[in-house]
């Protein structure tokens, strides 16, 4: 009973803020961005000249037909039942993914596929959430990932900040966030009924807050001011490496070695953390580079990467191996095995050449995460903050994103 209520609460918190997954572990690599702003969320602005870039790998050279397909959701990312496909997309769906080219002088094989949206075929034609269905066209027509975006209106007004002097303490392990909207030219009766609102800290879905009701309310607005439900664990700096040459170590890497049939790269061995120290990193996210900086989608090998955390073992859970990496249904593709010998917690993942920034995350086995009790959590940490708020009309069908707002916590 106690791994099904985990399962059920990990499946919450992934429908509620969305997040791109990988259902095959040949597909590796996906990435989905807005104008090529790889640090930012992948949010769209409705009727602008923004597009979404999706990329991801195939371990080998044979060509696979692969699918896409749009889907509209709802806040909370289920379906939106109560629409048309003609009321939010123009064009066709269910498209081709027809841009695919082989990598090159690499040890392992792959390629590379991409699409963007809008394209020839479609356009977007409403704000909201989506979800691209991606298959592999075959008897069976198997879904292989989905990846999660928004499309916002910016419709209304939002005010976002941030502070470490909150309401359960001050410039110590936390820090809150405050904001103030306006509704513009809708009519909200039901603020309660017609606003929901969802903010995420560093663009994570296991510790978002959602549907979060006002503090104040006002006839043009509504404001949440000391709202203990906007209080984040301000926890520590990422970590962060670049593998750009396999030939030898490059930032963060302590050495890079050939094991007969794969480079292995050794970011340095994290070691508890009991103080702050200042780092710039990117919270998590990655971006796929070589030192040629050149054809990188097909020119960058693939190595082992081998985490090592170390820190007693913990009883009663998992440690993960956590950035803005797409992952299985359960995130479990990186979780780390705990090394009695080396007292330390080790994880072994392919993943291809670049820069990489990630945290250790300890998941419950209630299906919670909380920062690695070796990380530490202090109010200094540069965190990012993102503020999505929908709007449903009066007698509406749709929750439609009006207003997005992202501030970084310095």
């Amino acid at each position: 009973m106690r791994y099904r209520l985990s399962f059920l609460l990990l499946l919450w918190a992934t429908i509620v803020a969305g997040r791109n997954t990988i259902l095959d572990p040949q597909l590796k690599s996906l990435e989905a961005v807005v104008n090529n702003d790889w640090l930012a969320p992948a949010v769209m602005r409705l009727g602008s000249s923004d597009v979404l870039n999706v990329g991801f790998d195939e371990l080998s050279h044979d060509y696979h037909r692969y699918i896409y397909k749009v889907e509209h959701c709802e806040a909370d990312w289920s379906p939106s039942g109560q629409l048309f496909e003609s009321d939010w997309l123009e064009g066709f769906n269910g498209n081709p993914i027809d841009d695919y080219e082989p990598s090159v002088n690499t040890t392992v094989l792959y390629t590379h596929y991409s699409f963007q949206i809008p394209n020839d075929q479609m356009r977007l034609k409403m704000s909201g959430n989506y979800r691209i269905h991606i298959y592999e066209e075959t008897q069976e027509s198997r879904e292989v990932m989905t990846v999660d975006f928004r499309v916002t209106e910016q419709s209304m007004n939002l005010l976002l900040s941030a502070s470490t002097n909150t309401d359960i303490d001050a410039n110590a392990t936390h820090q809150q966030v405050s904001m103030t909207l306006g509704y513009g030219s809708y009519r909200v009766l039901s603020p309660a009924d017609q606003i929901m609102v969802v903010v995420t800290q560093n663009q994570r879905e296991d510790n978002m807050k959602a549907d979060i009701r006002p503090t104040i309310v006002k006839p043009d607005g509504a404001e949440w001011q000391h709202c203990r439900q906007l209080i984040f664990d301000a926890g520590n700096e990422y970590h962060k490496y670049e593998v750009l040459d396999v030939s030898h170590a490059t930032m963060g890497i302590d050495q890079i070695v050939w094991n007969g049939e794969n480079y292995e790269a050794y970011p340095f061995v994290s070691e508890r953390r009991p103080n702050y120290l200042y780092d710039e990193d990117t919270n998590g996210a990655f971006l796929i580079r070589n030192s040629d900086n050149w054809e990188i989608t097909t020119t960058c090998d693939y190595v082992w990467v081998v985490y090592r955390l170390r820190c007693p073992e913990l009883p009663d859970g998992k440690m993960l191996v956590d950035g803005l990496w797409a992952t299985d249904e359960n995130r479990f593709n990186y979780v780390m095995e705990y090394n009695r010998q080396a007292g330390m917690y080790e994880a072994r993942i392919l993943q291809k050449q670049g820069y990489y920034s990630y945290q250790y995350l300890w998941l419950r086995d209630d299906g919670t995460t909380r920062w690695a009790p070796s990380e530490g959590s202090y109010y200094q940490t540069e965190n990012t903050y993102q503020a999505y708020v929908y709007f449903r009309e009066t007698g509406g069908n749709t929750w439609r994103l009006t207003a997005y707002r992202e501030i970084t916590m310095h």
